[in-house]
């Protein structure tokens, strides 16, 4: 079972919190997510563990990739874009600068988006709203009608 949670040698106290590891059941278990999940993001290079023969040691690194990826997530961010906004963190010189940058032209077009669905649903609520008046004056013409005839 090679992902089975596996003791991983601590760092020294000293800066201890920068080398910090984890097991995939840690890191599981700390998000409350499955290892599949984890595994899943690693898949998609959202995670980088360290390997250790079978088994997967992830850094503090990757406890902020995963954090940033379930946020993401939450906020309706593509696998693409979150991948995208932690490569330019990783990778470019100014990283803080451009992904921030990035980050909010993404927000701005979630925002955009959600605009757009909520108009969407108060043109459909209005036009259900319609559609069941049509249907109650039309029950009720009927109702009048049979008690007539």
């Amino acid at each position: 079972m090679p992902d089975a949670p596996q003791p991983v040698a601590e760092a020294p106290q000293e800066g201890a919190r920068s080398r910090r590891t984890y097991t995939i059941g840690e890191l599981a278990k700390l998000f409350e997510v499955t290892p599949r999940t984890i595994r899943f993001y690693e898949q998609e290079g959202l995670l980088e563990p360290e390997r250790r023969g079978q088994t997967r040691i992830y850094h503090d690194k990757d406890r902020v990739r995963l954090k940033l990826t379930l946020r993401g997530k939450r906020l309706g961010f593509s696998l693409a874009e979150i991948r995208e906004v932690i490569q330019l963190y990783d990778h470019a010189p100014d990283g803080d600068e451009r992904q921030l940058r990035r980050m909010l032209d993404i927000l701005a077009d979630k925002r955009a988006a959600m605009q757009q669905q909520l108009e969407d649903i108060r043109i459909l609520q209005h036009e259900l709203d319609d559609v069941e008046s049509r249907c109650q004056a039309s029950l009720q013409a009927l109702t009048r009608q049979r008690a007539k005839g």
